[in-house]
């Protein structure tokens, strides 16, 4: 591999970009999966979860304001906004030297209380992600996702167990 390869005057290659694309899906899968099995008040997503949401809750009060109406439903066009990415980007830079990954892209459920999805997912860094969910997690505001995810897995497992013993029958088993 050539040492004098500039990401700035890169082209951006289709593979490199469904590369990324694959691991943004398998991240969300993983962190799906993370809430059917853990409650989220329980789940650590760094070693900086307690500072990541200080700092989330400092830059952004909007967050803390009850219901947390900002927190269980993304606004896309607000995060995007020249405000918002400003005050993102310094947000964001912080965890430079402190969260692996910090600036890769993750998918994120733009309503906390449903799964991911088409119209509920949009693409934010791996520190956005972060910030966001430990603050959904920490005050409450996955716990209906984690049922669902729940829910879903109980209804997965009934729908293999029927196949199963429709199967065992039309073997002659039963």
């Amino acid at each position: 591999m050539a040492t004098n390869f500039d990401p700035n005057n890169a082209q951006n290659l289709i593979e490199i970009e469904k590369q990324f694309a694959v691991k943004a899906v398998e991240h969300a899968q993983t962190y799906w999966n993370l809430l059917e099995k853990i409650p989220p008040a329980d789940m650590k997503l760094t070693k900086l979860d307690d500072e990541i949401y200080d700092h989330l809750m400092k830059t952004f009060p909007e967050f803390a304001d009850p219901p947390h109406d900002k927190l269980v439903r993304l606004d896309e066009d607000w995060l995007k906004s020249d405000d918002g990415k400003k005050k993102w980007r310094d947000f964001i830079q912080a965890y430079e030297n402190k969260v692996k990954d910090y600036n890769f892209g993750s998918l994120i459920r733009t309503d906390a209380r449903l799964e991911y999805g088409e119209t509920n997912t949009i693409f934010v860094t791996r520190i956005q992600f972060l910030a966001i969910e430990i603050a959904r997690n920490k005050m409450g505001l996955n716990d209906g996702a984690h049922e669902v995810a729940k829910a879903d897995v109980e209804k997965e497992r009934l729908k293999k167990e029927k196949e199963k013993s429709k199967g065992a029958k039309k073997n002659g088993k039963s």
